[in-house]
């Protein structure tokens, strides 16, 4: 999972709920870096209820890329 310091005080920071698009243009006004905005990026389009519930999705989505066949297959080939 990406794990950010500037990311975790960001999502602290922010006002709930808040919607994807919200989250986005305040981390660019926030000046927060454009890694953590490409992961924000990724988040569905939905409001979140708190920095947990973004936390939650940033968790679930980072296992399914672990555990896609192409990462299975790309580890059974290294």
């Amino acid at each position: 999972m990406h794990d950010s310091a500037a990311l975790d005080r960001f999502l602290r920071g922010m006002e709930y709920p808040a919607t994807r698009d919200d989250l986005l243009r305040e981390a660019a006004r926030d000046g927060l870096g454009s890694d953590d905005r490409a992961v924000l990026a990724r988040l569905p389009e939905q409001s979140f209820s708190a920095a947990w519930h973004i936390r939650y999705h940033l968790a679930r989505h980072a296992l399914a890329e672990e555990f896609s066949p192409s990462a299975s297959s790309a580890l059974a080939a290294a």
